[in-house]
């Protein structure tokens, strides 16, 4: 769980996802439409991916991955993350960590 809470600090926005979901792609696509270059944890690249997995559930993630972390708190998976961006609520959670100058692709 150390391993975890480092990472999910490392940066304003850090995102733990897998290479093969396609919920986080439309999590990090939404965060970079929103001009936040957020930092990505493919956890099925790291040597402790089950270790990461079981700490995020333990945290209070309702799925591993997506994970969404704004200034090293959990913000939640791709349900939390999308209730808070329709009910206009996550727009000033991350204004801290939005970029004029970034350009999503």
């Amino acid at each position: 769980m150390d391993k975890v809470m480092r990472m999910s600090s490392e940066k304003g926005v850090v995102i733990f996802t897998k290479s093969s979901c396609c919920l986080c792609y439309a999590v990090q696509i939404m965060f970079r439409d929103l001009r936040v270059q957020p930092t990505i944890h493919e956890i099925d690249n790291d040597p402790d991916c089950r270790e990461i997995e079981t700490a995020l559930l333990r945290i209070g993630c309702s799925t591993a991955v997506p994970a969404v972390f704004v200034g090293g708190k959990l913000v939640g998976s791709t349900n939390e993350v999308m209730s808070l961006h329709l009910s206009g609520s996550l727009v000033p959670l991350i204004k801290p960590y939005q970029s004029l100058l970034y350009q999503a692709n």
